[in-house]
């Protein structure tokens, strides 16, 4: 009898505990929609939504099959559970994305179209599962292809115009001229706690993952997919903290990832940096770079690692990228285990010369690279290395160890000061494979090349200051190990260098007025 009672007080509390957690889910299809994409579900959603946060949060929950919808507004203690063989197909209608929001649009403050993901100032949300959003961006990117400034301009521009008087400009206005601004994907705003996990993404109408001024911000095991469109970034976390991005597949039309803090005198003004990231174990295919900082990075970027990626067809690997105007530091940045493959220019870019532009004085509107380290690379590229600094900032505290380079041209180095290779290998096709201009404070240790360039030189270095070479050994015959010239160029050591397969081991040029010797 006593056995009979507790099987049923077990099975009263497995009823009561289904029950409850019957209750935290808010399948939308009870709020009225449809999932064989006959009627526009925007309204059944918000109405989960609002039902979930009525009782403090809660999972609203999508399963399988296909959803119409207009922008989705998450408040605190949502999470948007997207079950596999469910898909989101968000309206390409530009009105469904109206009335306009508090927005960021390439680092510039402005209100415009909703995203289609939105949440603003709340805590503790999630957009997470094994279905796919289908953002259909095609009319999005077709409209702002085909603008002509001539033309008649439409309602949306004009409902933006007369929303966004007295906004913050950039140097170059020109980006906003036009009013139409495509929303990003999924953008929450002032957000902590955010969790986005397991979906597929397509066809955005813009960037894709676009946190903005959030903290505790997570993205796992996330895929991307924009073929063959504009703008497309894959996650973009603009002026957060403590961002960690881990085990995503990502494929776009423009940078996979990007890390940005605002643009010009809107990201001084707001003074709010992307700091404390980690992306780890992702795989990048097309893009225009595989982990880029700015080119809007005005509000400084810090604290960065990345590390286990690999990179199969990117336009370039690791892109730093700013130019006079931006002021902003780029500093504190780790990256390391990556392999690339493919790529169409420069496995590794510093660019500060992004925009090109004179020499100007030092002010808030310099912009600073430094503090930034790679180690364990391996790659085959077009281009091995490009630092491109300042005349009046250079490039600083650069380091290269323990890395492999199969190049058709080598590594220029311009502008920079505190520079190690250590244990470097860049194998070219044509050119030196290091080349270092306007560059003091060098080290160079145990730098090889596998196949040396017929009629050039291994090393050349032009203008240069407080060179150190040293441990460098020839393997390979080589019919100069270093070229030396410009008439700025002064103390240059060798030390414990094995040059015996160098038909020459030093070429200095006539205006270089020290001796060197070649130990």
């Amino acid at each position: 009898m006593k056995f009979i009672k507790s099987i049923a007080i077990l099975l009263v509390l497995i009823a009561s505990l289904q029950a409850a957690v019957a209750q935290q889910y808010y399948n939308v299809l009870t709020y009225g929609a449809k999932n064989d994409s006959s009627k526009i579900a925007t309204k059944a959603i918000a109405a989960a939504i609002a039902a979930a946060s009525k009782k403090g949060g809660g999972t609203v929950y999508f399963p399988a099959g296909k959803y119409l919808t207009g922008p989705i507004h998450l408040k605190s203690n949502i999470t948007i559970f997207i079950d596999a063989g469910a898909e989101l197909h968000f309206s390409d209608n530009f009105d469904d994305y109206l009335p306009m929001v508090e927005s960021r649009y390439e680092g510039v403050d402005v209100t415009s179209f909703s995203p289609l993901f939105y949440a603003y100032k709340a805590e503790n949300i999630s957009i997470i599962g094994r279905g796919l959003i289908n953002g259909h961006g095609k009319k999005w990117w077709d409209f702002v292809e085909g603008y002509k400034e001539n033309q008649p301009r439409s309602k949306w521009q004009y409902i933006f115009d007369s929303l966004n008087k007295n906004i913050l400009l950039p140097d170059n206005p020109a980006q906003m001229k036009r009013g139409f601004l495509r929303p990003p994907f999924i953008q929450p705003m002032y957000c902590k706690n955010v969790l986005i996990d397991g979906i597929t993404i397509i066809n955005s109408p813009f960037w894709t993952v676009n946190p903005e001024f959030c903290e505790n911000v997570t993205i796992n095991a996330v895929t991307i997919n924009n073929p063959n469109s504009p703008n497309t970034d894959g996650i973009n976390p603009e002026s957060c903290k403590y961002v960690h991005i881990s085990n995503c597949h990502i494929s776009v039309g423009d940078d996979c990832i990007t890390i940005k803090s605002g643009k010009d005198m809107p990201g001084r003004t707001k003074a709010m940096p992307a700091e404390n990231y980690t992306i780890t174990n992702c795989t990048m295919l097309s893009g225009h770079g595989g982990v880029v900082i700015g080119s809007e990075m005005s509000g400084d970027v810090r604290k960065i690692t990345i590390s286990n990626c690999v990179f199969d067809g990117t336009d370039r690997g690791i892109r730093i990228k700013t130019a006079r105007g931006r002021g902003g530091i780029v500093e504190e940045i780790r990256v390391d285990n990556i392999i690339m493959k493919n790529i169409k220019d420069q496995a590794i870019v510093l660019d500060m010369q992004y925009a090109k532009t004179d020499p100007a004085p030092v002010s808030e509107r310099t912009p600073q690279f430094r503090n930034i380290h790679f180690s364990n690379i391996t790659a085959q590229t077009n281009q091995a290395i490009f630092i491109n600094g300042l005349a009046e900032m250079p490039v600083e505290d650069i380091t290269f160890n323990d890395m492999q380079f199969q190049a058709k041209t080598g590594a220029t180095i311009k502008e920079a000061r505190n520079i190690e290779i250590h244990n470097v290998r860049i194998t070219t096709e044509t050119g030196s494979s290091l080349n270092a201009e306007n560059v003091s404070n060098l080290t160079i240790n145990n730098f090889k090349t596998l196949k040396p360039v017929s009629g050039v030189s291994n090393i050349t270095l032009n203008n240069v200051q407080q060179v150190f070479l040293y441990n460098n050994n020839l393997e390979t015959p080589t019919q100069v190990f270093l070229t030396v010239k410009g008439d700025k160029t002064k103390g240059v050591t060798m030390k414990n260098n094995n040059l015996g397969a160098a038909l020459k081991a030093l070429v200095k040029g006539d205006e270089v007025e020290e001796r060197i010797e070649v130990q």
